[in-house]
Formats: structure tokens, C-alpha cells, sequence
């Protein structure tokens, strides 16, 4: 493959990281892509925009609540200067725009690989559960909330504890009422409505990272369950899994949604062994490296597929295969911060 330019997002690498770093790590690790990496940044302090060994050049793109237009118009400055091949967006609040964007950037040569509007509207959180009751996956019940008082309302039919979750991220557990009042103001003051109310399905957390052609066939999918886990519920330590149900979960919702490119399934595994779908990301997770090092390379491997390239499943993977996240101080100079937050570019 010639050397090709590839722009991604979600450089930040706080407690809760974008996926981007980790994609960009995995893409460099392919020694079949010779590329050259573009970072797409909204904050002037995320870590990836600095670490200069990753990425070659980056940009600030405008927030998501700008709409189409502002980005449309910025992402055709940036073509002008850099001649992007590809765009790897990894940020769910960012999908709506690039996905309506795809049509326009693949008529100035920008390639992208991801689902339709209906396609990622089917998995949204809001309609997840019509979704399992549709594909008969298990799939906790949840109600819409778009004002408070509609919980109070149902306070007696409320069944403690319940998950209280934002419509883009965050998910708190509530044990009482007044947790559940806490949580909708905290979630909903950063995330908008409306709120969901999810049953609480006690077990063991498992991810599954995919990926899928567009066709109805899975290239790659390897679980992970969770081994240590913050207060906001991400994953800081993992280990692959061999498990041929979840093997087959994965398998199952690529072919119900014949599902392009990235995206993550976060299970929960009962007592009994029954996997429910608690949400479906529709990108890579944060963890995504760790495809890489079992042996099944999902970033490389969307980069292959976009571009052309032929990509038949993958079935044998490394089990066992440990991840532990770690932060670290990076150190710049004052001038590449002034750089970014003034010029937009560094």
C-alpha cells in the first residue's frame, strides 16, 4: 500500500480516554500501512495533539454542536494543506455529523468506513431496547425520562437499584430516590435529554470490540472482560477472552445490522451465563490496542478495508492477553500550546 494520509479523532487521554490514541498506536504497529497521521483535536490539552511520535501534524476542528457546516468547511481547509485519504472519527457525539458528511468528503477524495444514519440510529441507547425485542438479544428494560417529575411519578414502581444513563455517556447506579435526582441533574446538565432508566443486571462486565464489513460478515470481534474499573465505569485493566458465546453475540448483531467498521458491544454476563446487551458504541473503545496485540489488528484492518482491500474473517486470536492503562507526564513546550489554541494547527 502507498503511503496515505489519515486523519482521527478523540486525542484525549484523561480517565475517561478516547479511542484515538489507541487507534493511531495500532495503525502504526500495521507494517503493511505506511501513513501519514493527522490529528483532529477540539481541546487545545488533549495529550495526542503533543505526542509527536504518533502524530505528524494536528488540527482543531469545531465542536460538535457546531453542526455540518462549520466542520464541512473546516475539514476542506484541512484537505487543502494535508490531501486526506481516509478519516477515522471515534468520538460517538461527533458520528452524526461525519456520517451526514460521508456523501460530500467522499466527493473531494475523503475516504470513510462507517454506518448509515439509520444504521447508527438502530443501537442508539434510546432505542436499544426495541432493538434486542426486534433481533431477540437480551437487553435490560429502560424508560425515557425527558423531566424529573416523571420519576417521581414512578417512584414506586422503581425497582433500586437502577442505572441512570446519559444519552451520549455516563452511567451511575442508584440505589435510592435521591441518587436517582442526583444523577438525572449531573447527567443531564452534561449531556442533555433525555435520560434513560435502565434495570440493574448484577454479573460480570464484558466488552466486545468489532468489526464488521458493511455486509453482514464479522472480519474481527474479541471480547475482554473488565479487570479493575474506575468510578466512571471505564475500563482501566482487561484480559481477552476465549468465549464462544460471546464469539457468537457479536457475530449475531453484525449480521442483524450489517454493521460497517468499528464498534463495541458492553455486556453484562449473569450468573447463568446469559449475556445481556447493555449498550452498543458505535466505534472503537478505548481499549482497542489490545486487538493489536491479540493478533487481530481491528484499526489496521478498517484502514485495509476502506481503502479497497479484500478482508476475509478472522478467526484465532490470543487469549488471555492482558491490558493495564497508565498515565504518565507529558512534557512540551508553552509555545506548541500557544500554537494550537492560537493558530488552530500544530
Amino acid at each position: 500500500m502507498k503511503k496515505i494520509v489519515i486523519a482521527v479523532t478523540a486525542l484525549n487521554a484523561i480517565d475517561s480516554p478516547g479511542p484515538g490514541v489507541a487507534v493511531i498506536r495500532a495503525i502504526r504497529d500495521c507494517r503493511d500501512i505506511k501513513a501519514r497521521i493527522i490529528g483532529l483535536s477540539y481541546e487545545a490539552l488533549e495529550p495526542g495533539l503533543y505526542m509527536h511520535d504518533l502524530v505528524d501534524k494536528t488540527y482543531q476542528i469545531p465542536y460538535p454542536s457546531g453542526g455540518t457546516d462549520s466542520l464541512l468547511s473546516r475539514l476542506k481547509y484541512i484537505h487543502s494543506k494535508e490531501k486526506i485519504n481516509l478519516i477515522i472519527p471515534n468520538f460517538d457525539a461527533e458520528l452524526h455529523n461525519f456520517i451526514k458528511l460521508s456523501p460530500k468528503l467522499a466527493e473531494m477524495g475523503i475516504r470513510t468506513f462507517l454506518p448509515s444514519l439509520d444504521q447508527y440510529d438502530v443501537r442508539d441507547k434510546i432505542n436499544l431496547q426495541k432493538f434486542g425485542k426486534k433481533h431477540q438479544f437480551l437487553v435490560p428494560e429502560d424508560k425515557l425520562i425527558h423531566e424529573f417529575s416523571e420519576i417521581k411519578k414512578m417512584e414506586k414502581e422503581i425497582d433500586f437499584p437502577i442505572v441512570v444513563k446519559g444519552k451520549f455517556y455516563d452511567a451511575i447506579v442508584a440505589r435510592n430516590l435521591d441518587q436517582v435526582e442526583k444523577a438525572y441533574y449531573k447527567i443531564s446538565a452534561k449531556w442533555g435529554l433525555p435520560i434513560i432508566l435502565q434495570e440493574f443486571i448484577k454479573g460480570t462486565e464484558i466488552n466486545i470490540a468489532i468489526l464488521g464489513d458493511g455486509k453482514g460478515n464479522a472480519i474481527s470481534i474479541v471480547p475482554m472482560r473488565k479487570l479493575y474499573i474506575t468510578d466512571k465505569g471505564k475500563a482501566w485493566a482487561g484480559i481477552s477472552l476465549e468465549d464462544q458465546r460471546l464469539i457468537e453475540l457479536g457475530q449475531q448483531f453484525v449480521k442483524a445490522t450489517n454493521w460497517p467498521g468499528g464498534c463495541e458491544l458492553e455486556v453484562m454476563l449473569t450468573d447463568k451465563g446469559e449475556p445481556y446487551i447493555m449498550e452498543v458504541n458505535p466505534r472503537f473503545p478505548a481499549w482497542i490496542y489490545l486487538t493489536a496485540a491479540v493478533g487481530q489488528n481491528q484499526p489496521a484492518l478498517l484502514v485495509k478495508m476502506a481503502m479497497g482491500q479484500e478482508i476475509k474473517p478472522l478467526q484465532q486470536y490470543s487469549s488471555g492477553k492482558m491490558f493495564i492503562r497508565y498515565a504518565w507526564d507529558l512534557i512540551t513546550d508553552i509555545s506548541e500550546f500557544q500554537k494550537i489554541s492560537g493558530m488552530g494547527e500544530l
